[in-house]
């Protein structure tokens, strides 16, 4: 079987969005470039986009894509408390019939009790996955302890495996995937350069082949999404050519 290759809508950024009237109007764009799904990001959503979730699903599902959900919140908030808008996340996330939804950590603190979380995951059709982000609870301290808890809670949980955002902490990736290679099942593919003393994200092949590397020690079966900017006058081709290229790799 193939590997799946997802397309993250904001790598057209928020101006081609725009102009496309909404993420549905990417979606002939990425299913023409031969890629499997799309990560819908609730960010770029408008509020009548966020109302009419199932009419976006049967869209992806007629240009035969398949969707994941993006969240820009942390799975815990303040104090280490469930985020308590995760009910309504998981929700939208069914309407649209995603593969999984996606949360950065948030405010986790270690040593605190997982079940309230466990048992509101555990009636969800939609599994979870968390990200390292670009702030501090992205940072591998936070995501290790968090892993480890929920392998020892078994909570239904998987990891999210952003390989450039380790950059922005400060982490070294490759050290990062010795620790959390076996918790993840989504990789975020992109790169990042130093521009004017921060970081820029690029594709990875406008970076040295340390990417290739890094892909290395992470699973080589889970789908891999595109998050690194997407421009060009032939939009489709120049997808279509990163969709090959992370496919073969």
């Amino acid at each position: 079987m193939a590997r799946e290759i997802i397309v993250v809508a904001s790598a057209y950024g928020q101006d081609q969005v725009r102009q496309a009237g909404g993420q549905s109007g990417l979606l002939p764009t990425i299913a023409a470039a031969g890629a499997d799904g799309i990560e819908i990001r609730r960010e770029l959503l408008s509020p009548q986009e966020l109302d009419t979730l199932s009419q976006l699903a049967h869209s992806i599902t007629a240009q035969g894509l398949f969707a994941c959900y993006s969240v820009p919140h942390g799975l815990f908030t303040s104090g280490g408390q469930v985020n308590p808008q995760l009910p309504t996340f998981l929700l939208e996330a069914r309407q649209l019939q995603a593969r999984w939804i996606k949360f950065s950590l948030g405010e986790y603190q270690p040593g605190i009790s997982l079940s309230g979380l466990n048992s509101q995951l555990a009636g969800s059709p939609v599994p979870v996955v968390v990200e390292n982000d670009q702030t501090s609870a992205g940072k591998l301290a936070p995501m290790q302890s968090f892993w480890q808890a929920a392998q020892a809670e078994h909570l239904p949980v998987r990891l999210t495996f952003d390989m450039a955002n380790w950059l922005w902490t400060g982490e070294t990736p490759a050290i990062a995937a010795q620790f959390l290679a076996n918790g993840v099942s989504y990789i975020h593919v992109k790169a990042a350069i130093l521009h004017h003393n921060r970081y820029r994200a690029i594709a990875p092949d406008e970076a040295s082949s340390d990417w290739m590397a890094l892909l290395r020690q992470l699973p080589s079966d889970v789908p891999r999404g595109i998050e690194f900017p997407l421009a060009g006058k032939d939009l489709a081709a120049v997808t279509r050519h990163y969709v090959a290229q992370l496919r073969e790799v």
